[in-house]
């Protein structure tokens, strides 16, 4: 039996579809992202397997129950920590976390025990005392996520667990849900923080606008584009995409960029030059294979949601 069975999965508000057709299953003690930009679907598709939306078609399994026939059986045996803040800001960390225990009929010394270990677990047990309204956004994500482990389940959803985080305390957030795989919980989570997919998932997989577009592990998703990526931006995209298509390279025009997958950039970028005529380039940038490219590869569009810093190991710039 899988954590989670996904078939034919359909979700439409009015004439929109918001998950077209998705198939997927998911391991018990596996680390699952589903990747991909605002909008995509990400969501949609964890509130159907949380139970909070119904399917238009389609069926999903968590833990062997269906999510719309034993949506009961399938509450108590998941946790989840939503895209939007919903602790009580006016109660303590204890009080927010004694409450989540009462829901789930957990006794009184199994809440206690139970909330100074996934206290100490986010590294927020000296401030169970203290309201949550006196936390940092940070500590008030840890604390979401104890909470959602305190009835010990088998399956947790994530939903962009590190959105709207700096980038120290979302390392922070990647170093806890680590734990909850060495633990052997199962963790579904949505991102589209690409680095995010790349350090936590065991398996990923891209959606764009409902669909899933890729799936695989990050490196396989990498692998599969082969070699070393070269953007070049030129003043004339369409006649350079021409030139290196005439000379055996798969080139491709995306947001004023031609793009092209090589073995070997190094050798590459001196006859890109040397076959560039009379078209004036700006810069020429390679780097290796990243989800960034991958997601290009399928939708043939950028993934703006991607923070430029890190794009690339190598920028030559040139003008002629």
């Amino acid at each position: 039996m899988k954590a989670i069975e996904i078939k034919n999965l359909t979700k439409k508000f009015d004439h929109l579809v918001a998950v077209d057709n998705v198939s997927l299953s998911i391991d018990y003690g596996e680390i699952f992202a589903l990747l991909g930009p605002n909008g995509a679907g990400k969501t949609t598709i964890m509130n159907i397997l949380s139970t909070l939306l119904e399917p238009t078609s389609g069926n999903a399994r968590v833990n062997g129950y269906d999510v719309v026939e034993e949506a009961s059986k399938v509450r108590e045996s998941i946790g989840i920590v939503f895209q939007d803040p919903s602790l009580d800001d006016r109660l303590t960390a204890r009080e927010n976390l004694d409450i989540h225990g009462r829901l789930y009929h957990m006794g009184k010394e199994e809440r206690a025990k139970r909330i100074d270990e996934v206290l100490e677990m986010v590294e927020l047990k000296e401030r169970k005392n203290d309201a949550v309204r006196t936390f940092s956004g940070g500590m008030k994500r840890r604390l979401e996520i104890a909470r959602g482990l305190m009835h010990r389940p088998k399956v947790i959803f994530l939903d962009e667990p590190t959105l709207g985080l700096d980038p120290q305390t979302r390392r922070h957030i990647w170093d806890y849900i680590k734990k909850l795989r060495e633990e052997g919980m199962t963790v579904m989570l949505t991102t589209h923080y690409m680095e995010e997919a790349d350090e936590l998932a065991d398996r990923v997989a891209i959606i764009d606008k409902g669909k899933i577009v890729a799936l695989g592990t990050p490196s396989s998703l990498k692998d599969s584009l082969g070699g070393d990526v070269i953007r070049i931006r030129c003043d004339r995209c369409k006649e350079m995409a021409d030139i290196l298509q005439k000379n055996g390279f798969n080139a491709r025009i995306i947001d004023e960029e031609v793009i092209l997958n090589v073995e070997g950039a190094e050798k590459v970028i001196p006859k890109i030059f040397s076959i560039s005529k009379n078209i004036e380039i700006y810069s020429v940038m390679y780097k290796e294979p990243s989800l960034e490219d991958v997601f290009i590869k399928y939708t043939g569009k950028a993934y703006r949601e991607e923070s430029p810093d890190g794009m690339a190991n190598i920028r030559i710039r040139l003008r002629r």
